[in-house]
């Protein structure tokens, strides 16, 4: 079922309902009881993440999380913390060993941010230091494409939200276009509009084959961000990706439940019933829409996919059945998982 067919029959239906609809008549006594309530949601969510252990792309969108909701005392906080686990490479947030080539790199935008606002030397040395692991030092394909993973030759959809957003955010926009475009070139399926996880250079061959929910919302998301951080002069470029980003929305959305989840392999419906994929598509469309280059018809499936997440909130703030810690191979709970409801949040209340 394509988007548009898939948007008619769910608000024929009646069930794509936005959470301002039902409450465009209240009272402001209603309406401070409804703020009270999100306020206390996501103030939940926030530290049920604060108290989990952190790898270091997990250290990074908790922080991407703070910078986008505005909450500067935090965001400083989480990249500072960031920098002193800086390996000499120029990895940030590396807790011992830590596997990730790419994933270090999910903390580069919120660190060049509080070295701004400090006035740091220190802060800004870091994250320049980053920056220059992932153009000179981090290991990739002959045509310059990079492996997420330090010790094999692999390219994941993961990293196309751990490094493009950081160096356009670092002044590099080209280079992130050309790693956008290069991890697409090894993992887009043009049939079904989704990305493979993983492909293994030297073997030639998908390490996984398989359409990850999560993996084509990290994607989605990454390209997203990349797309605001572009400067007016790349506008063609800008538009490349936007048709990117419809892309995989319109992919994921062959697989839709009625419940507004997917399963964790989106076309494997043997597999669980995921959350955080609802997110990250409802963050894409909210940021999309806000910044103009996405239609506002998406909205309704967004608010939807929004509504169904906060179901999904427990009472102490954990967002369950994302792709679980520490081995995201079930249903549970992730730093990530957290950090998605907060950055969703964010984007929708920039929109409305």
């Amino acid at each position: 079922m394509n988007r548009r067919n898939f948007l008619i029959k769910a608000i024929a239906g009646g069930s794509v309902l936005p959470f301002a609809a039902s409450n465009a008549n209240c009272n402001s006594e209603q309406e401070k009881n409804i703020s009270k309530g999100l306020h206390a949601i996501r103030e939940r969510v926030k530290l049920a993440m604060l108290t989990m252990q952190r790898a270091s792309w997990e250290q990074g969108v908790a922080a991407q999380a703070f910078l986008e909701s505005g909450q500067e005392k935090e965001m400083i906080l989480m990249a500072r913390e960031a920098v002193l686990r800086q390996n000499e490479a120029g990895r940030l947030a590396v807790l011992y060993h830590d596997w990730g080539s790419t994933d270090p790199a999910a903390s580069g935008e919120a660190v060049l941010k509080a070295a701004k606002i400090l006035d740091s030397q220190h802060l800004k040395k870091a994250a320049d230091k980053m920056l220059n692991y992932l153009l000179n030092n981090a290991p990739r394909t002959k045509d310059g494409i990079l492996f997420h993973p330090l010790e094999k030759p692999e390219i994941w959809v993961d990293s196309l939200y751990m490094a493009p957003p950081f160096l356009a955010a670092a002044g590099r926009p080209q280079e992130a276009i050309k790693q956008i475009k290069g991890i697409r070139k090894y993992l887009w399926n043009k049939e079904a509009q989704l990305f493979s996880h993983q492909w293994n250079v030297k073997n030639q061959e998908f390490t996984r084959k398989d359409f990850w929910g999560v993996g084509n919302g990290w994607a989605a998301t990454g390209i997203t961000r990349v797309i605001d951080l572009l400067p007016e002069t790349m506008d063609d470029e800008k538009q490349e990706l936007i048709e990117y980003t419809r892309q995989v929305l319109e992919g994921c959305f062959q697989y839709i439940r009625e419940d507004y989840f997917f399963h964790n392999v989106l076309d494997d419906q043997s597999t669980f019933v995921e959350t955080n994929l609802s997110q990250m598509l409802s963050y894409t469309i909210f940021r999309g829409i806000k910044s103009g280059w996405l239609e506002k018809e998406y909205l309704e499936v967004a608010n939807a996919m929004r509504k169904a997440v906060h179901t999904k909130v427990d009472r102490f703030g954990y967002v369950q059945d994302v792709c679980g810690a520490p081995f995201f191979d079930g249903p549970g709970r992730a730093t990530e998982g957290q950090a998605f409801f907060l950055l969703m949040e964010a984007a929708y209340d920039d929109l409305t």
